[in-house]
């Protein structure tokens, strides 16, 4: 059937007090965006709810797939909108929704009411209960049937302003609408693991800039290629993102040719952060973020971890840090970044990988060989940040 109509739920919204009205308005805004190539949309909130009203045709598929990837959203109700309230009306208006909506009826049912119009004269228990004998009288022949406790399918009916009718909920994406929480600096590669880590940021209302560090001619402009593909997936769900493209070929090389080669990984982390977090200040950003997870790779044990931290001013989120990969891949399945994370093109820290990373770095002994950069690094790193390419991704 065709709705012209839809429900949102939100969830963790519902608990913010007296701030929740700013909540709501990111929610608003970030659903604007996502629906903005689907066709033209009225998004108006009422007491707790958000309805979405189509004004010209539209796909539905596209509609809802739109709406699922809006972070805040908990359930996308498609609704039946009727202005009429005479009780008769609404009786024959959810009798001809259900034999519409249900092709096999034999299933068991539940009919809640909302009567947010206190003004309505039947009460919401008198009307569900008139409700669901109407339905019976027309379709219980076909095995439709009563269940209060577990019911198949629960119709709601909410009378409001006008009355709204629906019985099929599609889960969203849940967390907070983009943009509540602050904005931070991916760490972005061409692997499974950034792309992931910047949506789960997100979903907790966090924007994104990011940060890809491109080796060339080591790593090929399809390499390139393929983290701006990544870019415009996770702004899906993200909204625009602005990538900072960093040449990073003469710092590797240097760290290649000066420093000891199971320290390379380490030390190259250290000056990506350091490389990210300028670009992260000047953006007004509050963190750095990560796709490392404990002991995936030599980089990523603790000891590693805490001496890539301490180039850091300004916190590092790794919201990876306690996934194995198995979970990792599977978000990114969900997300769909997968299939473009697996292409083969290598990325920096792939092509100038040790071959016997030191797995417990001491700190002492890192900066010591950082010194052999001392008369090259400050140039090279200037120059790596003012020669830096700006994408914007959407």
């Amino acid at each position: 059937m065709d709705f012209k109509a839809f429900l949102i739920k939100y969830a963790e919204i519902g608990v913010k007090g007296k701030n929740r009205f700013r909540f709501e308005d990111a929610l608003i805004q970030q659903m604007r965006y996502a629906l903005q190539p689907v066709g033209e949309f009225s998004i108006r909130k009422e007491s707790g709810r958000i309805f979405v009203d189509a004004l010209e045709e539209y796909d539905y598929d596209e509609a809802v797939e739109a709406l699922s990837r809006v972070f805040g959203i908990a359930g996308i109700c498609p609704i039946v909108v009727e202005e009429n309230k005479d009780f008769d009306h609404i009786a024959a208006v959810v009798c001809d929704y259900v034999g519409e909506r249900y092709e096999d009826r034999a299933f068991s049912f539940k009919v809640n009411v909302r009567r947010a119009d206190k003004k309505y004269p039947i009460k919401s228990m008198e009307v569900a209960a008139l409700l669901g004998e109407k339905l019976l009288e027309r379709y219980e022949e076909e095995g439709l049937h009563v269940d209060d406790h577990e019911p198949d399918v629960l119709l709601t009916v909410e009378i409001r302003d006008k009355v709204y009718i629906y019985s099929d909920e599609i889960p969203g994406p849940g967390g907070m609408p983009v943009g509540t929480g602050g904005r931070a600096m991916l760490l972005l590669s061409g692997g499974i693991d950034s792309p992931v880590a910047g949506y789960m940021i997100s979903k907790r209302g966090v924007s994104l800039e990011a940060t890809y560090f491109h080796a060339p001619p080591y790593t090929s402009e399809r390499a390139k290629q393929k983290v701006v593909d990544l870019a415009k997936l996770i702004a899906r769900y993200t909204g625009p993102i602005t990538l900072h493209v960093v040449n990073f070929t003469d710092i590797q090389m240097a760290i290649y040719e000066k420093c000891p080669h199971d320290e390379l990984t380490i030390i190259m982390r250290r000056y990506m952060m350091k490389i990210a977090e300028h670009f992260a200040k000047e953006s007004g950003c509050l963190a750095l973020v990560t796709g490392e997870s404990i002991g995936q790779v030599a980089s990523q044990t603790m000891h590693s971890l805490a001496v890539t931290n301490e180039v850091c001013t300004m916190p590092v989120f790794r919201p990876l840090i306690g996934f194995d990969k198995q979970e990792i891949v599977d978000i990114s399945e969900k997300i769909g970044t997968y299939e473009t994370s697996v292409l083969p093109y290598e990325d920096c820290c792939t092509i100038f990988v040790a071959k016997h990373p030191v797995t417990k770095p001491n700190l002492n002994v890192i900066k010591c060989s950082e010194r052999h950069l001392d008369d090259v690094i400050d140039e090279m790193m200037e120059r790596a940040v003012s020669t830096a390419e700006t994408i914007e991704v959407c």
